[in-house]
């Protein structure tokens, strides 16, 4: 196999706009078919994206034999359904975050790609960009000296109010749909998972999480500070803060080619020592780059499977600390 025939199951916006044109620019990987519930949609959207093939089913997506690897951005509640699904039809998987509505769909979604010897990652692409790569270098580096806070958030105001992140039935809310992002950044940064968690949450008339604050503790008593919200100005932005200066990157967790990465560096008085600018990168194409070497040469993607259990396992805490406004320690 020289290429990955890559399908797509469903025919949602995200991933017309921004994973399939990446698929399309990716090295080594091509989309060839579609699905819908409905049949007309499903022609209607492979047509409009140069897509030879489409479904009427999300089943005989699965069954096509001209399929090696299924893009699965369905609402969150269907992840892990069609995620495992398609691992026993035979097929490799890049699903959307969060990646299940729990660690423990997490940890089943895994087994099952593991025992069928098939890939499966979480689709946080920002982790393939220079820009995120390069903060944690220098914190590692110690160029910030010792680490000891990161300051994270992902904001903005969601006004439709049929949304299917209002509804929790889906698998709706700020912390799944956007706080999960944040959250890997902060354990992608100390390179460590975090031991406790504390938050506070407000909750909307729907049910699901609006607005949470949530502090995570990490070894060797580094702490993130980490907000999610739909009914805040959009904020999508993080800073490392350490003994003697900060990192601070302002356009965080979709960086794209339409503008070079860049990385502030100051001192201890908030003087900017340094712009670090860096490559112009489309960070899905990376990813899907990234996922189409993994599964032509038989590795495990830079971020394997078990990355998404632990963000979920992170995700579960907090939920819990909000409704019990209690401290959650995290198993190890």
């Amino acid at each position: 196999m020289n290429t990955v025939r890559w399908g797509i199951l469903s025919t949602a916006q995200h991933g017309a706009n921004v994973v399939i044109p990446a698929i399309h620019d990716s090295t080594g990987g091509e989309v060839v078919a579609a699905a819908s519930r409905d049949e007309t949609k499903a022609h209607q959207f492979a047509d409009s994206l140069g897509i030879p093939t489409s479904y009427g089913s999300y089943e005989a997506l699965l069954a096509d034999p001209n399929v090696d690897a299924i893009y699965n951005p369905l609402p969150n509640h269907l992840h892990k359904e069609w995620t495992i699904k398609a691992a026993q039809a035979g097929k490799h998987v890049l699903c959307e975050k969060p990646i299940a509505l729990d660690a423990a769909e997490a940890e089943e979604m895994v087994a099952a790609f593991r025992d069928a010897g098939l890939k499966l990652a979480e689709t946080f692409q920002w982790r393939h960009h220079p820009q995120g790569q390069r903060v944690r270098e220098l914190v590692q580096e110690r160029s910030i000296g010792d680490l000891k806070l990161i300051n994270a958030s992902f904001t903005f105001v969601l006004d439709r109010p049929d949304d299917i992140r209002w509804k929790p039935e889906m698998g709706g809310g700020a912390l799944y749909d956007i706080g999960c992002y944040p959250i890997s950044v902060a354990r992608y940064i100390t390179g460590q998972e975090p031991q406790s968690v504390t938050a506070q949450a407000h909750w909307s008339a729907s049910g699901v999480d609006d607005l949470v604050v949530m502090t995570l503790r990490f070894p060797g008593d580094v702490l993130a500070v980490i907000t999610c919200s739909f009914l805040l100005p959009f904020r999508r932005e993080y800073e490392a803060l350490g003994t003697d200066g900060s990192l601070a990157v302002l356009h965080a967790y979709n960086p794209m080619a339409d503008r070079p990465g860049e990385v502030l560096r100051y001192g201890l008085d908030k003087r900017l020592l340094e712009t670090i600018t860096l490559d112009r990168v489309n960070s899905y194409v990376a990813m899907v780059e990234d996922f189409n070497t993994a599964i032509l040469e038989d590795r495990d993607p830079l971020f394997p499977p078990e990355d998404a259990i632990a963000n979920m396992r992170v995700i579960d805490a907090i939920f819990r600390a909000a409704r019990e406004g209690s401290t959650v320690e995290i198993a190890g």
